[in-house]
């Protein structure tokens, strides 16, 4: 999100010269910088002991690709805790342990995904109302499951790579 009026007092912004950041967005009323902001978000692959990863159908996102759990940060929460929950919320499974894989911009939605790799003991699906259908795949196997080039292809990429798989 970029601002063109002050969200603190309504006042129209300047463009200011701070520092080597060159022209931002400047209240001269409050007397502040108002960054562009993004929303932040986790993105996990989530993999069990049989080295299998959960991917998921979600019909709002793609009606012929799977997709990687993923959800929006909340305010006071670490982005570990969002994976943990995110995880727990949408298809069930408990998070034994988590690593961080990498950050990847989204443009498009101006977020920027935070990407994990999940691990997992295998256990029943248990599915938010935002997930159509998830299903164990072989992680061999998995970016053929996935939109070429998407972030949740990198993430799978990046982990299988890891694995040496």
């Amino acid at each position: 999100m970029r601002f063109t009026y002050c969200p603190h007092c309504g006042a129209k912004l300047i463009s200011k010269e701070i520092g080597d950041e060159g022209m931002i967005p400047y209240c001269e009323a409050c007397n502040i910088p108002l960054w562009d902001m993004f929303t932040t978000s986790i993105i996990a692959a989530v993999v069990n002991e049989y080295n299998e990863i959960a991917l998921l159908r979600q019909n709002y996102v793609s009606t012929t690709k799977y997709v990687c759990v993923a959800g929006i940060m909340k305010i006071g929460e670490s982005a570990e805790e969002t994976a943990i929950r995110e995880i727990k919320e949408e298809i069930g499974q408990d998070v034994d342990e988590l690593e961080f894989i990498r950050s990847y911009p989204y443009d498009k939605k101006e977020m920027l995904m935070l990407g994990f790799k999940a691990t997992v003991n295998k256990q029943d699906f248990n599915l938010s109302g935002e997930v159509d259908s998830v299903e164990w795949v072989d992680i061999d196997k998995a970016l053929t499951y996935l939109r070429e080039g998407s972030i949740g292809w990198q993430l799978v990429k990046a982990v299988i790579e890891q694995n040496g798989t």
